[in-house]
């Protein structure tokens, strides 16, 4: 008889503690945040370099932890080269020379941190701030939809090494994980600025996880074509975009956090918490094959601004979620707080069933928004409206502050931006 109440006992601690996760939103039993993020890096001295990392690496090279690294000028992993990072290196990215990290097609990374030990690349100034040096770029030959199935990064980087694209949907970059990329995205004469991390052809066999940017100058994940996924990627008060997807990736993105400012980030011009594209140029594009999908879930975008019905009567900030023509996404139990408006889909898109079918929005918690979604240059969305606030799609939306929305998201420390239990309950069942 004891046996049996110990069994049933501990069934029902697992189902209320099961029920006790908050399902939309990032999610967790405990903060994911703890440990390997840091969300003041500019108060942090990681001391001086003692190694220089320079020139192309065409040979298995290991970085070792016991040595501080400066990333000088354009770095080339080639030759099918592995760079392998010890978990708590840090490199630091040269500024005066532009630093950048470029890992060639057939080469690869293995940056494979801890939670208590990440890696960390980072700014040689004393003074940090977006955009002191270049980033980190993963080529690939997954597809992409341009002509010809190959392309090559510009940026004023060497066109013959950054070539990306191919017919290998099962390609392997390497490992990302537990990975901080902090002050990237230099700008670039004659051009925009560099992205923090660049992903450009990258295939399904690449583990991505645990990857936080902040403070870029440009985008800080810029998706360009390939087969991929994401899982717990952090852009912290990026000046672009924190979600950039473009040449037809087919990108599958989980529990993952953008967090924008209204005087850093939302009140730039095409400056986006999420950006979903088939393409750059539409007539380089090969519309035989896939364009943009992208599928997300459990996704927390917010703008951290004390005071975001101000900001946004100002005009300083603008809409959260991007959709251009020719793209496809499909969001659902995800939170979008503090946006003007949530949503705008492109002026081409005609609001019909077949376009709507490829734009799923559902089970999502919009709170502290100027509206909800928008066709670009249309005050009346009527049609989008009836559309997305069928009951069907259990939208929600709140007009609730964020300090009573999340748990707690102004610790300097160990921010928490998971919902608070009850909240989404509370709100209006209405769209």
């Amino acid at each position: 008889m004891k046996k049996s109440l110990h069994v049933i006992w501990i069934t029902l601690v697992m189902v209320c503690t099961a029920n006790a996760q908050q399902e939309k939103g990032i999610i967790g039993y405990n903060n994911w945040l703890n440990n390997w993020t840091e969300f003041k890096p500019n108060k942090i001295e990681y001391g001086e370099a003692n190694q220089i990392l320079a020139g192309n690496i065409s040979v298995n090279t290991k970085l070792l932890k016991r040595n501080i690294y400066v990333l000088q000028g354009q770095v080339y992993v080639t030759n099918n080269a592995v760079l392998t990072i010890e978990p708590g290196t840090v490199i630091i990215g040269d500024a005066d020379t532009k630093g950048t990290l470029v890992i060639s097609k057939g080469a690869s990374i293995i940056a494979d941190g801890l939670e208590t030990d990440p890696i960390v690349f980072t700014s040689s100034k004393g003074l940090k701030k977006a955009g002191d040096w270049g980033g980190i770029v993963i080529l690939g030959d997954a597809p992409i939809n341009k002509f010809g199935g190959i392309s090559s990064i510009t940026y004023d980087l060497n066109p013959a090494l950054t070539i990306y694209g191919g017919q290998n949907v099962e390609s392997n970059s390497g490992i990302l994980r537990y990975v901080r990329v902090e002050f990237a995205g230099k700008k670039v004469r004659g051009s925009t600025a560099m992205n923090a991390l660049t992903l450009a052809g990258v295939g399904n066999k690449t583990v991505l996880e645990n990857v936080m940017v902040s403070n870029s100058g440009g985008d800080s994940f810029a998706i360009i074509g390939g087969e991929l996924s994401l899982s717990k990627f952090v852009s912290y008060h990026s000046v672009n975009d924190d979600f950039k997807f473009t040449q037809g990736t087919q990108c599958k993105i989980f529990n993952s956090l953008a967090v924008r400012s209204s005087y850093v980030t939302s009140n730039k011009d095409g400056s986006r918490c999420m950006e979903v594209i088939s393409y750059d140029k539409k007539e380089e594009t090969d519309f035989s094959k896939k364009q943009t999908l992208v599928t997300a879930s459990n996704i927390t975008m917010l703008n951290d601004s004390q005071n975001i019905s101000a900001d946004i009567q100002s005009g300083l900030v603008k809409e959260a979620i991007y959709i251009g023509s020719d793209a496809a996404l499909e969001i659902k139990r995800s939170v979008v707080s503090g946006f003007n408006p949530a949503v705008i889909l492109n002026s081409q898109i005609e609001i019909n069933d077949k376009n709507l079918k490829k734009i799923k929005i559902e089970e999502m918690y919009f709170n502290m928004c100027k509206g909800n979604i928008f066709t670009e240059y249309n005050s009346n969305n009527e049609d989008l409206e009836n559309w997305y606030g069928n009951s069907i799609f259990f939208n929600v939306y709140s007009q609730t502050d964020n300090n009573e929305t999340f748990i707690d998201i102004m610790n300097p420390k160990r921010p928490d931006f998971r919902i608070k239990l009850g909240k989404i309950t509370a709100a209006s069942g209405k769209f």
